[in-house]
């Protein structure tokens, strides 16, 4: 047995019951209504308007309970745990001072690299081959004359 529902109303049709067109109708005035085009969603009666508006529930639904989220201690990568936590027990000025020697050291290895970068780039220039017609440079171009 197969149960069809209402266009308009939502309510169960059972077989050789309601009107069938390209809608189903429960009833004639549910087919009134829909051809009114009224909205069932402002006509009390329809299965639309109850679920809507919260009508006949009998049984108090359980609220969903939400999972609370657990916080896990995990490692990042290439750090143990334990180094972490050492780091976060550190008094304030004493990770300012190490920050500072890290920022100091890097500065050093950039200066010290900068050097030789030039070095090398002065090096390099000497051992460049200069043709004559590059030495003298080049001959000016004529200067355009205007009509």
């Amino acid at each position: 047995m197969k149960l069809e529902i209402c266009s308009f109303s939502g309510h169960k049709i059972y077989p050789s019951k309601g009107k069938t067109y390209t809608f189903r109708f429960i009833n004639g005035k549910s087919e009134s209504y829909f051809l009114q085009r009224l909205n069932p969603r402002k006509i009390r009666w329809t299965v639309i308007y109850r679920r809507l508006n919260k009508k006949g529930i009998t049984e108090e639904i359980a609220k969903k309970r939400s999972r609370r989220t657990v916080k896990h201690e995990r490692v990042v990568a290439g750090v143990s745990w334990d180094a972490i936590r050492a780091k976060r027990n550190q008094k304030p000025d004493a990770r300012a001072a190490a920050r500072q020697a890290a920022i100091a050291k890097s500065k050093d290895a950039k200066k010290a690299a900068a050097a030789v970068k030039k070095t090398t780039a002065a090096q390099s220039t000497q051992n460049v081959k200069v043709s004559k017609q590059g030495a003298k440079g080049f001959a000016p171009k004529a200067a355009a004359t205007s009509r």
